[in-house]
């Protein structure tokens, strides 16, 4: 059976007329390569092979140039950006926010460095005046001497020698006696008490002696004696405190240690010190005097607010 026979299955030649019956075939399924140039016949393949209306030339003519070759693909359009995170941001064209002073206003950055600069200037002040209370005697510590102690003293202090470090080469004992009135009248005076020595046997064989068993009949006596004069007259204001600060203590010992019968009266006390210097080693040829050299402190009156301490 020839190919181009008719019947319901037969192949049509190109060209041929359609018949009744057969199914349409689908839009741009192209036929044979035509030659260029040539124009596109009419037919089942032409422009009104399905009732479509003709294409009038003029401007509602095809948007596709005439001389486009029929087989060449149309223009994609661009795609739409997919929906997803944002771009990368550009360090270059969007630089980063300021945090920090940079981020406050002109006016509270000048606060902020004037704030600084007076904390710095304070602490090179502070720095500078302890530095010339450490160090040995100059100039300038000659000259503004009252106003190095003004600003150390007392929350301060210090004592120790920065540049001279000079341990303790004298054993210096602090001792009391009492003048007391008795029940009938009467009037005596006490021996020498040894507070120091009280002190050592207290921290003698203790692992964990007290700040106050060490320190405190030490630095008051060391307070008042930096503070008066060789004829033992208080300099300035702290010399009144540093001596009142002792007379209670030593009030305050004698209490403790019951001096005074039941009955009796503390009238007056009276302190001094007894200072020795500790022998150079044997290897040694230094010499020193190891005669106890004594310094005694006028009498001073009981006050009752002396006795307010050991009534509490």
């Amino acid at each position: 059976m020839d190919a181009y026979d008719g019947g319901s299955n037969a192949r049509r030649r190109p060209g041929a007329a359609s018949e009744p019956g057969d199914a349409a075939e689908p839009r741009g399924v192209e036929g044979p390569e035509r030659a260029e140039g040539s124009e596109e016949p009419d037919g089942p393949y032409g422009p009104g092979a399905l009732g479509e209306p003709e294409v009038q030339g003029g401007s509602d003519a095809t948007p596709e140039s005439s001389d486009t070759h029929p087989s060449a693909p149309a223009a994609i359009p661009p795609a739409a950006p997919a929906s997803g995170p944002a771009p990368l941001r550009n360090p270059d064209s969007d630089p980063e926010p300021r945090t920090g002073v940079t981020a406050l206003s002109l006016r509270y950055q000048i606060g902020v460095v004037l704030a600084l600069a007076v904390v710095a200037v304070a602490v090179c002040v502070h720095i500078g005046m302890v530095f010339l209370h450490v160090a040995p005697v100059n100039t300038v510590t000659k000259q503004h001497g009252r106003a190095v102690d003004d600003w150390v003293y007392p929350e301060f202090e210090q004592n120790w020698k920065l540049f001279a470090p000079n341990p303790l080469q004298q054993n210096i004992a602090v001792q009391v006696r009492a003048r007391i009135r008795t029940a009938d009248g009467g009037s005596r005076t006490t021996g020498w008490y040894d507070l120091s020595a009280q002190d050592g046997r207290a921290i003698d064989g203790n692992l964990l002696p007290s700040h106050t068993q060490q320190n405190e009949l030490r630095r008051s006596w060391d307070l008042f004696v930096s503070t008066h004069d060789a004829d033992n007259r208080p300099v300035g204001l702290r010399g009144t405190l540093s001596q009142t600060y002792l007379r209670r203590l030593v009030v305050l010992r004698l209490e403790r240690d019951h001096v005074a019968a039941r009955g009796d009266i503390l009238v007056s006390v009276q302190a001094r010190s007894r200072t020795s210097s500790v022998p150079p080693p044997k290897w040694s040829e230094e010499k020193v005097s190891v005669q106890p050299v004594y310094r005694e402190l006028p009498w001073w009156a009981v006050t009752s607010e002396d006795t307010e301490g050991s009534a509490r």
